[in-house]
């Protein structure tokens, strides 16, 4: 019996249910770890978030733990579904300074009306917002369309409903959305010195390659990535 998550499940105030809600799993999945059963990794990473622990006190018997990957990376995820919501919502629910947002469309964050909120209040609270999208226009957009074998239509067709789902943050002051032409490595979801980086993989659609959470700054592994917001940044035009 797992009593530590137990512990961890009781000190949060949250039933089987409710992490089973957050991690999309069925409940009687999340009973079986309760009497033991270890979970996959990326599941036992997503309750560690969840519950705001690390790893290794839930299931202090496994001997590698996701904080010895590197001083830089908090955790790694084998799809971008895999991370659990609230991961996304603590990312920028923590930022106090700036929010950048790099992809193509990143329409599964525009439809999710509750982060067009919170990114709004965000912004509302002093932090600065810029959102990168890709020009549905260009040809970069087209070529991920038909690498993702979505087609270049349907790719221009999710960056214009983004948009579109994103027009009630440019009556915020201190947001910013700019179109870029730009061949993207990586999709980057930036909270102050928080970082998730989904990887891009040629014929595979972003949603399912894997995602990098790196904690730093401009002197560690977050430095790639931040510096290469600000090129694509630079050269792309207003929406």
């Amino acid at each position: 019996m797992s009593e530590n998550l137990r512990h961890a499940l009781a000190t949060a105030r949250l039933q089987a249910v409710d992490i089973a809600a957050a991690l999309a799993v069925d409940p009687k999945t999340v009973n079986r770890w309760l009497k033991g059963r270890t979970p996959y990794p990326r599941h036992r990473w997503a309750m560690a978030d969840l519950l705001q622990v690390d790893e290794a006190d839930l299931w202090p018997d496994i001997p590698q733990h996701r904080r010895a990957i590197s001083k830089d990376i908090h955790a790694v995820y084998a799809h971008r579904w895999a991370v659990p919501h609230n991961v996304w919502r603590r990312l920028f629910e923590g930022a106090t300074k700036e929010i950048g947002i790099l992809g193509y469309s990143s329409l599964f964050l525009a439809e999710d009306t509750g982060m067009i909120r919170l990114l709004a209040a965000r912004t509302r609270a002093g932090v600065k917002v810029r959102i990168l999208l890709g020009d549905p226009d260009s040809p970069e957009v087209a070529a991920r369309g038909t690498e993702e074998g979505i087609g270049p239509d349907v790719m221009r067709a999710r960056i214009r409903n983004a948009l579109t789902l994103c027009q009630p943050l440019l009556s915020v002051e201190g947001v910013e959305i700019r179109l870029h032409r730009t061949v993207l490595y990586n999709s980057l979801y930036r909270a102050d010195d928080d970082l998730l980086v989904n990887i891009h993989a040629y014929g595979t659609p972003a949603a399912q390659a894997p995602v990098v959470h790196l904690r730093g700054n401009e002197e560690g592994a977050a430095g790639t990535y931040l510096a290469s917001f600000e090129r694509v940044w630079s050269t792309a035009r207003l929406a």
